[in-house]
């Protein structure tokens, strides 16, 4: 019933922009953080960027100044602005968020199934 599910992802040469979403839908009481990872073939899922439920943000290095990640709390759904794209940033990404179903219960962690990005030279 609970899902997250990531779009706009695609094919874009390097110095293009994409701009990724990711809709969490269900019975949701509330979200705490939301994340973006990526995975590149044969590498570790690393984190990008996270915003918490107060909109303070954080960044992976190699993304500074160029991606941006935001979110609409009325729609369920986190944002990653990708600006300046390298063929390096090629992977699959992946959004997730803390998601809580009612008061007084714990916060779980969900996963969206994830969206290309291939940037070409």
């Amino acid at each position: 019933q609970v899902q997250l599910v990531e779009s706009g992802g695609g094919l874009v040469q390097a110095g293009g922009s994409l701009r990724l979403s990711c809709a969490a839908s269900g019975s949701i009481f509330s979200i705490n953080a939301m994340r973006w990872y990526h995975q590149a073939p044969g590498k570790q899922r690393e984190l990008v960027a996270a915003i918490t439920s107060g909109g303070s943000t954080v960044y992976a290095d190699s993304v500074k100044g160029r991606f941006t990640i935001s979110r609409d709390n009325a729609k369920n759904t986190v944002y990653l602005q990708m600006n300046s794209l390298r063929p390096e940033d090629t992977a699959v990404y992946y959004c997730n968020a803390d998601l809580k179903f009612g008061i007084g219960k714990p916060e779980y962690r969900y996963w969206g199934q994830g969206t290309q990005v291939t940037v070409s030279s």
